[in-house]
């Protein structure tokens, strides 16, 4: 039973692209009437309820973590360290 069910869906499916271009102004006018509503579905949800909503206020403020500074720092030195260290070897042409 199913299978026939298929193979008709499958035909419509097939004429549908004919058909469309057939009336192409209407697929255009309802393709742009879409774009619209779509669009003016994202700007409602991104901008306006965006401006709508408050934001929530944290009770405990940011703190400058020192360990975690310090940390990255020390990171840093080693790396610039390494960079000065390759830069400053001398290698033997082996092309001589």
């Amino acid at each position: 039973m199913k299978i026939p069910e298929f193979k008709k869906i499958k035909e419509k499916l097939e004429k549908l692209p004919r058909a469309l271009a057939e009336r192409a102004f209407l697929t255009f006018f309802g393709l742009f009437i879409l774009s619209l509503i779509f669009g003016g579905i994202l700007f409602y949800k991104y901008n306006v309820l965006a401006k709508k909503l408050k934001p929530e206020i944290t009770e405990k403020p940011l703190q400058f973590q020192e360990k975690n500074y310090e940390n990255v720092l020390k990171i840093w030195a080693e790396k610039e360290e390494r960079f000065k260290e390759a830069d400053s070897k001398q290698y033997p042409n082996p092309f001589k």
